[in-house]
């Protein structure tokens, strides 16, 4: 006999007997299925052993309470994506408890109090739960970016001391895709850059470690065959302890690089590690330090290293210059590095107060392209939130900005993609938009903000599946983007306006689930419904709209999304039907 300390997970299926007797050899066949294909891989995974598996029961020991846990909760969300194209009574579902306990291993099983608890903490989940031993939660909260719901103290049978239980469950969706959908890995090279840690001892010099970040993830996206996550996927990890291997596998993506970066006086210091999101072992780490003037040279510096790790056996000719100084003038570059820190805000007095660092940078330097292309931005975003304040004059002055951020950014793909747009939806010069955009793309295929743009005007013009097909594209590039409402309400406009009301409603729906009251979504929402026939539906969104801005009315949407006059009429008519007033 030997004695060690383990991690136990105790697993059975919910209603188990009711299934044999209803269908004995096609539940043992999906039982046989659902071990092989969905639990047994994550044990695996998670470097954990089966110790016992008697009838639809499993007792499974880690090394790692960490890996207990994350293999649980990993392993009920593959089982959920298999139920969900079930009817409900041929759906198997399991219960799982975890305690970490002094066991006898004995014969390939174990033995003890600590099995006893396990299996008893498993019948106090909820059928697709995982529950855990207090001691379980001490050791995995805070490294895990889970939700712990304590249940108070429970007595067990034949457990002499209460035992404390806390049901575990995601803290948030990690995805707007399912988290039961397992994102494949791009053919070429894929990567994640993480927010890096401010080290200045500054709070406030945290903008320019962002901006750090967001220059190395726009510089690794120019080459070509690498496949870089955007910025607003990345930047959801900011301030949370991550396992690199469930940003991997959440982001889809095969590397991941993190580090920090540190301002002190005239002196920078970027430190970074690659890893192998599949293994977590570390291929890289490196570090830089120069002064102030040499920031780009370090970006660049930084970001050929990457490269260069990811890809050694690739020829030097296939890696483009990684970085392309934007600006000769450093205090216009910290401008324009603070002005993206208060857009990403995403209120009205942040767009204002990135207005004027806009305009800042342009003052210091009058040829900083990606400049005027953020300051045309700052009107698609004050148009779309209802923020303009003078129409007339913020259109003549956006089409002034966006016109001198194309003309000087011909080699810039941020200057052209948030010109192009801002001509499309601000001016309402789609074609001119349009060129823009696709010249950005032609520049920097790794930009999903740009397959964004591209998706919007593409639906404006009409062409719905070039539009669905760089939506598609952006959502993959970013799975886990804020920005992910507008995504798909893009896609809910671009069926609109080709006729599939069913689509658009269903596409509306999904992005209210992630902002409930996004006018924009709400509008369209109501509209598809109107044309399906769901006028009880289309009624209630109305009220919403109705109850958010009492303002809304048919005669103040002009040019909302579109300058299509078939488009606008086909949106009109939605919105009479559903009883939005004139």
């Amino acid at each position: 006999m030997e004695r060690r300390l383990t991690a136990i997970l105790a697993a059975d299926v919910v209603g188990y007997s009711r299934l044999m007797g209803a269908d004995e050899v096609g539940t043992l066949t999906q039982l046989k299925h659902l071990r092989a294909e969905v639990i047994e891989p994550r044990i695996a995974e998670a470097h954990g052993r089966i110790v016992g598996s008697a009838g639809d029961s499993l007792l499974v020991e880690f090394a790692s309470a960490v890996d207990a846990v994350q293999c649980a909760v990993e392993a009920q969300e593959g089982l959920a994506a298999h139920n969900a194209s079930l009817p409900e009574d041929k759906r198997m579902t399991f219960r799982m408890g975890l305690n970490v306990g002094d066991v006898i291993a004995q014969d390939d099983t174990i033995y003890g109090d600590g099995v006893n608890i396990a299996a008893r903490l498993e019948k106090l989940a909820e059928p697709g739960g995982v529950c855990v031993a207090s001691n379980v939660y001490e050791q995995v909260k805070g490294k895990l970016d889970y939700a712990y719901t304590d249940l108070g103290s429970h007595q067990v049978h034949n457990i002499v001391e209460a035992v404390r239980a806390y049901q575990v469950s995601r803290a948030k969706p990690t995805s707007v895709f399912s988290t039961r959908e397992r994102l494949t890995l791009p053919e070429k090279p894929s990567i994640a850059v993480l927010p890096f840690d401010n080290i200045s001892g500054d709070p406030e010099q945290g903008y320019f470690a962002d901006g750090m970040v967001e220059e190395i993830i726009t510089a690794l996206s120019r080459t070509r065959w690498l496949f870089v996550i955007a910025r607003n996927s990345s930047f959801t990890y900011k301030g949370r302890a991550v396992d690199i291997k469930q940003v991997g596998r959440e982001l889809g993506v095969r590397y991941v690089l993190e580090g920090s970066v540190r301002k002190a006086a005239s002196r920078v210091r970027i430190t970074g590690q690659l890893i192998d999101a599949t293994t977590g072992a570390h291929l890289w780490a490196d570090r830089f330090d120069g002064g102030l003037e040499d920031v780009f040279d370090l970006q660049e510096e930084v970001t050929r290293s990457v490269v260069g790790a990811i890809g050694p056996k690739l020829e030097q000719a296939e890696i483009e210059r990684a970085k392309r100084k934007p600006t000769e003038h450093l205090d216009a570059y910290d401008y324009y590095l603070r002005g993206i820190a208060s857009l990403h805000q995403l209120t009205r007095e942040s767009n204002a107060n990135a207005l004027q660092f806009f305009y800042k940078a342009i003052e210091l330097d009058p040829e900083f392209a990606s400049a005027y292309g953020m300051a045309a931005w700052c009107a698609v975003m004050r148009k779309a939130n209802g923020w303009m304040t003078d129409r007339k004059q913020e259109t003549a002055e956006t089409e002034r900005l966006a016109l001198k951020a194309v003309d000087l950014g011909r080699d810039d793909a941020i200057a052209l993609s948030r010109g192009g747009t801002a001509l499309a939806y601000v001016v309402g010069d789609n074609n001119s938009g349009a060129a823009f955009i696709d010249r950005a793309l032609a520049l920097n295929p790794n930009l999903a903000t740009t397959w964004l743009f591209s998706g919007w005007v593409r639906a404006d013009l009409g062409d719905t599946e070039t539009s669905l097909r760089h939506l598609a594209t952006a959502m993959r590039m970013s799975p886990v983007d804020p920005l992910m409402f507008d995504m798909q309400n893009a896609v809910a406009v671009a069926h609109l306006f080709a006729g599939r009301f069913e689509e658009a409603s269903s596409w509306a729906e999904r992005s209210l689930r992630e902002k409930p009251d996004y006018l924009g979504s709400l509008r369209y929402a109501a509209a598809s419904y109107a044309h399906v026939g769901r006028t009880e539906d289309a009624q209630k969104v109305v009220s919403r709209m109705l109850a958010l801005d009492p303002g809304q009315r048919i005669s103040n949407l002009a040019r909302v999304v579109s300058a299509v006059p078939a488009h606008m009429a086909l949106l009109a008519e939605g919105l009479r039907k559903a009883g939005l007033p004139e």
